[in-house]
């Protein structure tokens, strides 16, 4: 009598409901894949044994596949975990090995190398001093140390409306203003602007109607006119000449070189001189309407220190500093296999490649066919829960019933021994 395929049965059942609970215990992993058993039936091999006669004894279990389907993407709260939306593999080194995940939750540790939880460094582009992405050859994600230079300002843009509605101020005695006399301008407004050294002037522009269509600009400096006539009184920066339907200026019509001198600020330090500003009034209107700014920006900044960190879609890691500016410190690399399957799992949510997976084809997201990023979202592990709970009791019952054909052998048996 043979208990083969009994045997066999309990055996392979038994690796199924091994592969289940692994599935339901990883039903909360990010970034986990389900395994599926694959399984395959066994027969002997005899020499002239008919093709129809053979019995089969038992089966084995050929292979445990895992299943890379797009698990759910659930948002966090954490800009440093990342999800893959899509096909493709984060990559990873860790002791000079390349590993790959699907798993984003990742951290900056004390060196600033981009890490996962065992402290695999994540792969990228690296970006130079000026923020751009070098591509070539992936090294791991290295955020920079140092804060961002400052930055001298070069441009100025201003678009306001000047009320045509309002009468002319310019005084018939010099000096023609008087920057503490509201009298002898209409309007005024503010910019700041930095040296060489990142250090702030305050610039205000006052605004003194002399004709119908005719418009003085004065800029102080730190409360120092920045132009000055013959007599050392203030005098103006530049004149906006509109036509008589108070449109674009007729003059300037293209932007105007601004220096501004050296001057003392408010905590009576030294400022640098800044000069060639290239100042753009093409903006300016004079209708009938209230006098009102809308749009006033320069290109300038101080010194900063990293302040935070975020992914985009495109795995552009963006660094902000505390000086509102920000860079690109680097470009996350994925990469995708033509056979999956074929890598092999290595536990924490971690695959290698293998020759039955073959050399991995790299890319940037969204390139070919690798997926998007999404920054402050994980993948969910793919484990259908529902399904697996089915898939247990089913083993469970196919375990009972090989463990009844072994019985039943056991049976028989027993009334062969007994014969007499």
């Amino acid at each position: 009598m043979s208990f083969q395929q009994g045997l066999s049965g309990l055996n392979a059942a038994s690796k199924n409901l091994e592969i289940i609970g692994n599935n339901v215990a990883n039903a909360n992993t990010y970034g986990a894949k389900s395994s599926r058993a694959e399984f395959g039936d066994m027969y002997a091999s005899a020499l002239g044994a008919a093709g129809g006669s053979n019995i089969g004894i038992g089966v084995n279990l050929q292979a445990v596949t895992q299943q890379f389907s797009q698990g759910n993407l659930t948002t966090t709260a954490n800009g440093m975990d990342v999800a893959i939306n899509g096909q493709g593999f984060f990559e990873l080194q860790q002791n000079g090995q390349t590993l790959y995940s699907r798993n984003g939750q990742f951290q900056v540790n004390k060196e600033g190398f981009i890490v996962n939880n065992q402290g695999a460094q994540l792969l990228g582009y690296p970006a130079d001093g000026q923020g751009v992405i070098q591509p070539g050859v992936a090294a791991p994600l290295q955020l920079p140390t140092a804060g961002i230079d400052p930055s001298a300002t070069t441009e100025i843009t201003m678009e306001l409306n000047l009320d045509s509605r309002v009468a002319a101020t310019l005084p018939t005695t010099t000096p023609q203003v008087n920057f503490s006399d509201a009298t002898t301008y209409n309007n005024a407004t503010s910019l700041t602007v930095f040296d060489a050294k990142g250090q702030d002037v305050a610039l205000t522009y006052y605004f003194q109607k002399t004709t119908t269509d005719t418009w003085n600009v004065y800029v102080t400096a730190n409360g120092t006119s920045v132009a000055v006539d013959g007599a050392g009184d203030p005098a103006p920066v530049t004149t906006i000449n509109f036509p008589s339907n108070g449109g674009t200026p007729t003059s300037p019509t293209a932007p105007i070189a601004l220096d501004i001198p050296a001057s003392t600020n408010a905590a009576g330090a030294q400022t640098l001189a800044i000069t060639g500003i290239q100042l753009d009034l093409t903006g300016a209107t004079q209708y009938g309407a209230t006098f009102g700014v809308t749009n006033l920006k320069q290109d300038g900044y101080a010194p900063g220190q990293m302040s935070g960190l975020s992914i985009e879609d495109s795995g552009i890691v963006m660094a902000t500093y505390s000086n509102g500016q920000s860079k690109p410190a680097g470009q996350i690399e994925l990469s995708t296999f033509r056979n999956v399957q074929g890598l092999k799992p290595l536990g924490g949510n971690l695959w290698a490649r293998t020759f039955e997976s073959g050399d991995p084809i790299v890319g940037t997201p969204s390139q070919g066919n690798l997926g998007v990023l999404q920054s402050g979202a994980l993948e969910e592990s793919n484990v259908d829960l529902t399904a697996e709970l089915v898939n247990m009791i089913t083993a469970q019952r196919i375990y009972q019933a090989n463990a009844q054909t072994i019985k039943t052998q056991d049976q028989v048996l027993q009334t062969l021994v007994n014969l007499r």
